[in-house]
């Protein structure tokens, strides 16, 4: 059976289009990434929705038009051909694909001549096109951490960065692997319309939070629950979604339809820490989150990550880190400059 989506020109769909409106043209190289197309394009459209006006004027692209197979076979129909693009786009986002595919030329010349563009964005290993085609020479920029070696050794005058989720340089802006896209359509979203609409498009698409572009491809708690016995990462989950309530071990025991007793008793052979530890660390975790993608006063971030006060998050991070919460955001938080 054969799936296929249609991707129609938005031209066909509206007839006005508001004088904000930024043209924003997915290019699409051989065997895409599906969710390095979709991710960002819901993000965009749900922003149009958000506003109710036409932020946004989505087209998408490929270097022959029509039907495109993405790289786990699902068909993408309806796409432009690069020829068929007219007028001066605001943005141009390039979706990855294999790098390991002969190189698609047709999109990298046409890269090369299509002058300035106001903002230009790869996501995952869309990097590879924009490597190719110059724009990244002298430039800092990122690509899926599997590719990060080859990346750096096929271009030499890129800069590149393998501690970033997203980032940009000037108006050069490049993504991590796959769901990092929507990471970045959401900055861009900030960039263009503020806080609060980014906020509200965030909610609609059930993200559990908003990442920074400065937040690690491999997050603490992922490295965490790789190594997690299967039973632990449903109890891991549920001490996540509920960090500023009460979880007393009576409370964590009755998840595992356990007594207190055996829930301790398995935590010291299994986890080698006791559930207040465990609780504990999922907080820390939390709170250090806040203090470095977030401007939330001390007194929220302790409350949200559970923590009771202010001087508790003081004397949680001052023993377990060695610094205070306000040293650690001047380290780590980058949301004043993040969108420069």
């Amino acid at each position: 059976m054969t799936i296929t989506l249609h991707f129609k020109p938005i031209a066909t769909i509206l007839t006005v289009v508001s004088l904000q409106s930024r043209n924003v043209w997915f290019l699409t190289p051989q065997s895409t990434e599906l969710l390095d197309v979709a991710g960002p394009w819901e993000v965009l459209g749900h922003a149009n929705e958000v506003a109710k006006r036409e932020l946004y004027r989505l087209l998408l692209a490929t270097a022959s038009g029509g039907n495109t197979t993405t790289r786990h076979g699902l068909l993408i129909a309806g796409a432009l051909p690069l020829r068929a693009l007219r007028g001066r786009p605001h943005t141009v986002i390039v979706a990855g694909g294999s790098p390991y595919l002969p190189s698609d030329t047709k999109l990298i010349k046409f890269l090369r001549r299509v002058g300035e563009i106001p903002r230009i964005v790869s996501i995952c290993t869309g990097a590879f096109v924009l490597a190719q085609a110059g724009i990244l020479d002298g430039r800092r920029a990122t690509t899926h951490w599997m590719f990060i070696n080859e990346f750096r050794e096929r271009f030499p005058k890129v800069i590149v960065e393998d501690k970033a989720i997203f980032l940009n340089d000037g108006n050069v802006w490049t993504s991590a692997g796959i769901t990092a896209g929507i990471d970045l359509a959401l900055a861009l979203v900030e960039q263009d319309c503020g806080h609060q609409v980014a906020m509200e498009v965030a909610r609609r698409l059930l993200l559990f939070l908003r990442r920074s572009g400065r937040q690690a491809q491999f997050s603490g708690l992922l490295s965490r629950q790789e190594k997690e016995p299967p039973r632990l990462r449903d109890l891991h989950a549920f001490v996540v979604e509920h960090l500023d309530e009460t979880l007393s071990v009576e409370r964590l025991a009755d998840q595992l339809a356990m007594s207190p007793r055996s829930l301790s008793r398995w935590f010291q052979k299994e986890v080698k820490e006791t559930p207040a530890a465990f609780v504990r660390n999922l907080r820390l975790q939390e709170a250090k989150r806040l203090l470095s993608e977030s401007n939330l006063g001390l007194r929220d971030i302790a409350s949200r990550a559970g923590l009771g006060d202010h001087s508790t998050l003081w004397r949680i991070f001052s023993r377990q880190l060695g610094v205070s919460p306000d040293d650690y955001r001047k380290r780590f938080n980058k949301t004043s400059s993040e969108f420069a």
